[in-house]
């Protein structure tokens, strides 16, 4: 509701500020230039996010000081907290990283984020900006439309390094020539009134630009041509450390519960930051100055003098803050508590069932089918798929190609919600048979209970399918990324295919007999060895690393074990047969060694 009113009332008062004034029209134009290049330096290391990163971060995260250091040289080579928070969820969210080191990253990207300020002020501002720019843009937008995925994100990066450059340069033609109009400094505010209001002003530029770093260059830009003072410069810039941390809420309300906590950390570091700074604003203002003077900076260059400032109260906020991560930790993780468990309790196990032995059976029977539905969406969701989709008409491959983008999904939540209470009562119920197992019916339970075992079985082997799944969004490897592709579209296949089986059984229009099942079989066998082959000859043939064969091998047989427990499954849930007949297909039934020979025979 709110982004519905703010939207067009940003837009009401941007069109009419234009109409006003042409001169703000350059300010204005600097600052969506500025804000596309920024957009377009994210996009370019983006790009590079693959397993070289990841294998950095396993190396830069082990210790706190590492994780620290790491935000601070990411930050400070990408320009960009909010790419490094993104990337520091996503590996969170994956397990490679736990909250402490996340939270140690988030500290040192707020570091490093003032190194742009350092940049603008000590170089932006003291040369031609826009003549740097050009050829940026010119090499950068030449490479953007190359097919090199590499090459295309080195452009990205140049093109958005030059817009950021030309953005700088129109903010600051735009505020001199915005002087000669208006003298915003004659509403300048001193004292506790001033440092309050430029704060909240400095606040809201930022949830309104959704970037610390563009409020800051406009800060600085402004400043340069003495259109706002330094005593409210220095506000503004608390105003826009404490903002950036609403964009990144903001952002965490879809995230997984590590999201919000993450964002918790980074909104309890910037607001204590920020009221130390406005707590001891003099004394920091005679620290800077004190600086300035060892560092021979002019006294009245306030920009570097911004800068200055900037880096201090945000390094006091790390010193002061850092001793204290591990509460911090067990704070957010005692406040934004992963969410309740609704368990699902079973439909059909009732005590007037197990007064005949039939009716027991059936129960059991209807209970595993919808385990096993719970576990089919579960199945589809942790590898990226959307159940109504694969159970349409869709085409299968062209879904598999449309959702790509594979997002964390908590499989041991889904499991604890849909498959365990009812396992457990599926097991507890048969347990309670008062009938004797010499019965007929002693049969159809125990492999009613083993079709049950395997559906939990496959959620285990898919948990374990989930952690490559989730990495391989990071690779720049096409031939990896493929192979993860058709694990995929198998598992999906297969699910669909006995969905059909299940709608046959229920709605009576065709009865599967158990023999039916080792054509499945024999297509199980054949793709896992089709796909070893696959990764042998990409090893082979240097397509792949060895250590990524190794992964797809692991996976492929995660994969495989998938499909053996859902076919073994429905060998028994989906097959509605006299029980004498059941018990002698079952005997001829083909188990891995007769596949095997099958296989080799059609060969």
């Amino acid at each position: 509701m709110l982004k519905k009113i703010l939207l067009p009332t940003i837009f009401i008062f941007l069109a009419y500020a234009l109409w006003l004034s042409p001169d703000f029209n350059e300010i204005a134009a600097g600052v969506a230039i500025f804000l596309f290049g920024m957009l377009s330096l994210e996009q370019g290391f983006q790009s590079f996010t693959g397993g070289t990163l990841e294998n950095i971060l396993r190396v830069s995260t082990d210790k706190l000081w590492k994780s620290l250091s790491f935000g601070v040289v990411s930050t400070s080579l990408m320009q960009s907290s909010s790419l490094v928070t993104v990337i520091t969820i996503s590996f969170l969210s994956v397990g490679i990283l736990d909250l402490a080191a996340g939270i140690g990253i988030i500290f040192g990207a707020n570091l490093g984020t003032t190194t742009g300020a350092w940049l603008i002020a000590g170089f932006g501002l003291k040369v031609n900006i826009a003549a740097y720019a050009m050829p940026m843009l010119v090499f950068g937008i030449l490479l953007v439309f190359q097919k090199n995925k590499t090459l295309k994100g080195l452009g990205a990066i140049l093109a958005g390094m030059g817009f950021l450059f030309l953005g700088i340069s129109y903010m600051k033609e735009g505020f001199e020539t915005f002087r000669e109009t208006i003298d915003l400094a004659q509403y300048a505010l001193t004292g506790l009134k001033g440092l309050l209001i430029f704060t909240l002003i400095g606040i809201a530029a930022t949830v309104v630009m959704q970037s610390s770093h563009a409020t800051m260059v406009l800060i600085i830009t402004a400043l340069s041509v003495q259109q706002i003072t330094y005593e409210n410069a220095l506000a503004l810039a608390i105003g826009a450390n404490v903002g950036t941390t609403i964009t990144a809420i903001i952002g965490a309300m879809g995230a997984t519960v590590e999201g919000k906590r993450l964002a918790g950390a980074h909104l309890l570091f910037n607001m204590i930051t920020g009221l130390i700074a406005l707590l001891l604003i003099n004394q920091f203002m005679y620290l800077v100055d004190f600086m300035a003077e060892e560092l021979n900076i002019g006294a009245t260059d306030y920009t570097l003098k911004l800068a200055i400032f900037h880096s201090l109260f945000n390094l006091a906020g790390v010193a002061i803050m850092l001793p204290f991560i591990s509460r911090m930790v067990i704070f957010l993780e005692r406040v934004l508590k992963s969410e309740g468990i609704k368990v699902d309790q079973p439909k059909y196990l009732n005590d007037s069932a197990m007064t005949f032995p039939d009716t027991l059976v059936l129960a059991v029977r209807q209970e595993t089918v919808r385990l096993y539905q719970h576990a089919s969406h579960i199945i589809l969701k942790t590898i990226g798929l959307s159940p109504s989709s694969i159970f349409s008409d869709q085409d299968l491959q062209q879904l598999i190609v449309q959702s790509r983008k594979i997002t964390p999904y908590d499989v041991d939540a889904a499991y604890d919600r849909g498959i365990k209470g009812i396992y457990s009562a599926i097991i507890a119920y048969i347990s309670q048979a008062s009938f004797t197992w010499e019965m007929l019916q002693s049969g159809s339970l125990y492999w009613l209970r083993e079709a049950s075992r395997h559906i939990v079985e496959a959620i285990k082997d898919v948990k374990h399918l989930q952690k490559n799944l989730l990495k391989i969004r990071f690779s720049n490897n096409s031939f990896v990324k493929d192979e993860y592709e058709k694990i995929r579209y198998q598992i999906a296949d297969l699910l669909r295919q006995l969905e059909l089986c299940r709608l046959r059984t229920e709605t009576a229009d065709e009865e599967m007999g158990l023999l039916s099942f080792d054509v499945f079989k024999v297509k199980l066998k054949e793709q896992d060895r089709q796909m070893n082959a696959t990764i042998d000859a990409l090893i082979r043939e240097h397509k792949i690393t060895p250590e990524q064969g190794t992964s797809l091998i692991n996976d492929s047989a995660y994969m495989y074990a998938i499909k053996k427990h859902l076919v073994a499954m429905a060998e028994t849930v989906f097959v509605i047969q006299q029980q004498k007949t059941t018990e002698s297909e079952r005997e001829l039934a083909l188990d891995d060694s007769e596949l095997i020979k099958v296989m080799h025979s059609d060969n």
